[in-house]
């Protein structure tokens, strides 16, 4: 029986991989999974009270990546509060409609259509769009370094 938690274990690790291109996926949630199906299911003893807080301060970091990845990058390209804004929410929505792609074009549309709607200039509304999608892959980055720290972390642990 060891082998099939181990199995499921290490398949809910794969899975949150598959999260960052198919945002559908609750990346951070399956990899919790795979930590208490370890703690419930294959050990006796507790992992750690500094393992789950570590955890608990690293998902919060990869919840909020994408968002503050992307406002900060739409801000930085000379984007407005507004055009921030909305790139949150297109990521938020962008993730329902066309995964995966829909996380990236629909804050890049959203960015551009905001920034126009407040008369800005076709190469400032696309720069700032371009802020966007540099925010959008600097959180998929970071996500995906923060998931291997959380997941080595934990094969350190046991």
């Amino acid at each position: 029986m060891e082998i099939v938690w181990w199995i499921l274990i290490i398949a809910c690790f794969i899975l949150a991989f598959a999260g960052v291109i198919f945002p559908i996926i609750p990346s951070v949630l399956v990899i919790w999974i795979g930590f208490f199906i370890y703690q419930f299911a294959l050990t006796a003893e507790n992992i750690g009270w500094i393992f789950w807080v570590a955890m608990a301060v690293l998902t919060l970091l990869l919840i909020f990546s994408d968002i503050i990845a992307n406002s900060y990058f739409v801000k930085k390209f000379g984007g407005s509060k507004t055009g921030e804004r909305m790139a949150a929410v297109g990521v938020i929505v962008g993730s329902f409609i066309i995964p995966p792609f829909g996380i990236i074009i629909v804050p890049f549309v959203l960015v551009i259509v905001t920034e126009m709607v407040q008369k800005k200039t076709t190469q400032e509304a696309f720069k700032a769009a371009l802020g966007s999608l540099i925010g959008f892959l600097s959180g998929t980055f970071a996500k995906i370094i923060i998931q291997l720290i959380m997941i080595i972390w934990f094969f350190i642990i046991i």
